[in-house]
């Protein structure tokens, strides 16, 4: 099967983008999770929907900013992000498994190429 990742692009601070992950050939019960990496930092997890009763769990620093969310027909996992601000600047990928711990990529065993997301003025 094969992870897809599109939807990043530039953006002023303030603004909102969405991020789709298309997982064709791929089984709704497995997790998918967000992370990102910018240029210098170590990848971090942005958040995650669980498989089967679809748990959701977000970093600390986009709570509130931003939404995951799942479309089952479309296996289509979504991340809608509002009021980006220059700290969110990465390369994003999506990231497919079972995880125990899943804003840890060590967790996940399928990945994207990623989108890169730019916020700046």
């Amino acid at each position: 099967f094969q992870l897809q990742a599109s939807g990043g692009g530039s953006v002023q601070p303030g603004g909102s983008l969405r991020l789709s992950c298309a997982a064709s050939g791929l089984s709704d019960v497995y997790a998918i999770g967000w992370f990102r990496q910018a240029p210098g930092k170590d990848c971090e997890g942005v958040s995650y929907i669980k498989g089967g009763d679809g748990t959701t769990g977000y970093l600390n620093s986009v709570k509130g900013r931003f939404t995951i969310s799942r479309d089952n027909a479309e296996n289509t996992v979504y991340l809608q992000m509002n009021s980006l601000t220059p700290d969110d600047s990465a390369v994003y990928y999506c990231a497919a498994g079972f995880p125990t711990l899943p804003l840890l990529k060590y967790e996940y065993d399928y990945w994207c190429q990623g989108t890169l997301v730019t916020v700046s003025s």
